[in-house]
């Protein structure tokens, strides 16, 4: 049974950072690409960021050179250090491996002025 599991949301101000992780069970983590999502209120989920085997990334315009996601094989845990937080990054934010798995209950970031 696929299980993810993401922590480290929360309050932060507009500039500030936070870092979230996403732990893994069920998958064999170190082949999955690994993907950081988010959903705003009355939006669609986006996919904001991924991270493959081989560690290659990829980022939405929105929060390339804000956003790092990095991983650790051994701990079958992606992280996602956010800096400069913006307003517009208020979301709930879920990880994902791909292929998609079932959704894990996600993290709110909430980023105040």
């Amino acid at each position: 049974q696929v299980q993810l599991v993401e922590s480290g949301g929360g309050l932060a101000q507009a500039g500030g950072s936070l870092r979230l992780s996403c732990g893994t069970s069920g998958i064999i983590f170190s082949i999955h690409r690994m993907g950081w999502f988010r959903q705003a209120p009355g939006e669609q989920r986006e996919l904001v960021a991924s991270i493959d085997s081989g560690g290659s990334t990829t980022y939405v315009d929105s929060v390339r050179g804000r956003f790092t996601v990095s991983r650790d094989n051994a701990k079958n845990t992606v992280y996602l250090q956010m800096n400069s937080l913006k307003l517009e990054d208020t979301a709930v934010y879920y990880c994902n491996a791909f292929p998609l798995q079932p959704w894990g209950q996600g993290t709110q970031v909430t980023v105040s002025s």
